[in-house]
């Protein structure tokens, strides 16, 4: 495999988006999105999205150079459209908006539609988190390119429609609870599929509901499904699911999920921050946080077990691998990469094998 510094991919993925026609401003802060969750371990929602994104550029689908648009604003309250530009750049302008929002009125909340590609969510409720707020934080497909069944179903009607959840102090930084309600996310099916590789079994169905590790099988037509979080309980997954659904979808003024969906095009995302000065206040919380987090660690283990994991701590340990390592990628999705680099007349980074 392929391994590349965080810095040397930082720049190399930044050039690629100059290149593909994002400004300063988006390539700046896309890139870094991008490489972050390749540092924590989210490679799913790393550079490999990048031949996406330019291509959705190159087809006039992603509309680079486009703002945040104000459609509604109250004192605590911003309704948003992206206008199909880059989904970090207006992600993070409502963010800081609603960051300062809720500094003002204690609880701010903000729904977004026509945004391309969020990325991970984590990555916001870290933004409110830096500032002393909580966080909660979903999103949904805009109703294109469903993933997901209902238990029992063998036809795809909801995406895999992350949620998140953000909480400042903790010993070693903020806890991050983000994750999709499907057993898996899309875009690690699709590092198999790019990669030549099978998927861990228990995570998708093929066209007739049965179970395969065949990643080319959710992308068929008929396409196969991607389950419900929640093993035997899946409903609890699908459940959630359809909740995110219509609090991103219905909410922000975008759309739910639909008969006859087009290809992936982005998110409508729902958004809550929370200024704990205006609660139980800032120590209170931060003293609590501290407290319980002890508490939860020190529980007895069992036997061969030497810690639990708590929201966070698998990304913050990758991260510190990661960066003292370097970022492992695979060969199909660095080829990909390295002929983004040759089309765009980008010099590609040394890589160690």
């Amino acid at each position: 495999m392929p391994v590349i510094t965080a810095e040397s991919l930082q720049k190399f993925t930044e050039s690629l988006l100059l290149n593909g026609g994002a400004n300063e401003e988006e390539a700046r802060i896309v890139s870094h999105s991008l490489v972050d969750a390749n540092l924590l371990g989210h490679d799913s929602h790393g550079v490999m999205r990048l031949p996406f994104y330019l291509g959705r550029v190159k087809e006039g689908i992603l509309k680079a150079g486009e703002t945040l648009q104000i459609l509604n604003e109250t004192p605590a309250a911003i309704t948003g459209d992206g206008c199909w530009g880059f989904g970090q750049t207006v992600m993070h302008d409502l963010m800081n908006r609603l960051i300062e929002k809720a500094g003002n009125v204690g609880v701010a909340c903000g729904t977004l539609k026509r945004a391309s590609h969020i990325g991970r969510l984590g990555e916001y409720a870290e933004m409110a988190a830096a500032q002393g707020m909580a966080s909660i934080i979903c999103a949904n497909t805009h109703g294109s390119a469903p993933r997901v069944a209902p238990v029992g179903g063998k036809r795809p009607r909801l995406g895999t429609n992350p949620i998140c959840i953000g909480m400042p102090g903790g010993e070693q930084g903020p806890f991050v609870l983000d994750f999709g309600t499907s057993a898996t996310a899309e875009g690690k099916v699709r590092i198999k599929k790019i990669a030549g590789e099978q998927v861990p079994p228990g995570l998708i169905l093929d066209p007739d509901g049965n179970p395969t590790t065949d990643p080319n099988q959710l992308y068929g037509d008929p396409p196969g499904t991607i389950l419900p979080m929640g093993g035997d309980q899946a409903y609890k997954g699908f459940g959630l699911s359809f909740m995110v659904e219509m609090l991103c979808g219905a909410l922000s003024g975008g759309q739910c999920a639909f008969p006859d969906p087009p290809p992936p095009q982005g998110n409508c995302v729902f958004v809550i921050v929370i200024d704990p000065k205006h609660l139980g206040g800032q120590n209170h919380l931060l003293n609590e946080i501290t407290n319980l987090e002890k508490y939860v660690r020190n529980v007895p283990l069992k036997e061969g077990v030497t810690e639990v994991y708590l929201p966070g701590d698998p990304e913050k340990k990758t991260a510190a691998s990661r960066k003292e390592t370097g970022i492992s990628l695979d060969g199909g999705n660095w080829d990909a990469l390295t002929k983004l680099a040759e089309e765009l007349g980008v010099p590609v980074p040394e890589v160690a094998e």
